[in-house]
């Protein structure tokens, strides 16, 4: 594999979170196909599923359930080799997060993601 920069990593975290902010379901299943590979795989406490099309319906289930809300990066993006790890936050755009998370991907030797390991350290009513 090509050795990725942090600059890598940062652009490939910001098209992940591209995609959990597009509401549009076209607009939305054009950026999942730059973000993630065909056989990508998402789990957290919530939900563990397989399939670029099944990430795209996870997404679309938050997005109902946080409407209006908005997925931004809650600090610095860290990785090495095929790893990245980082934060985000979720709340109105530009207001507090009434929701963060933390997730650690595997990025596949096109540069799209391959595996995501999501935890929640903050939900909301927790």
């Amino acid at each position: 594999m090509a050795t990725i920069t942090a600059t890598d990593y940062t652009a490939i975290v910001e098209r992940y979170l591209a995609v959990w902010n597009e509401t549009d379901p076209a607009k939305r299943q054009k950026l999942a196909e730059a973000a993630f590979t065909p056989e990508a795989t998402y789990t957290d406490p919530l939900a563990a599923v397989a399939g670029r099309d099944a990430v795209d319906m996870v997404i679309g289930a938050v997005q109902g359930q946080f409407p209006g809300l908005v997925f931004t990066l809650g600090g610095p993006v860290d990785g090495h080799h095929d790893i990245v790890r980082f934060t985000w936050h979720l709340g109105p755009e530009g207001g507090e997060a009434l929701a963060i998370g933390f997730d650690v991907a595997r990025i596949a030797e096109d540069g799209r993601v391959e595996t995501v390991l999501g935890f929640l350290d903050m939900v909301p009513g927790a």
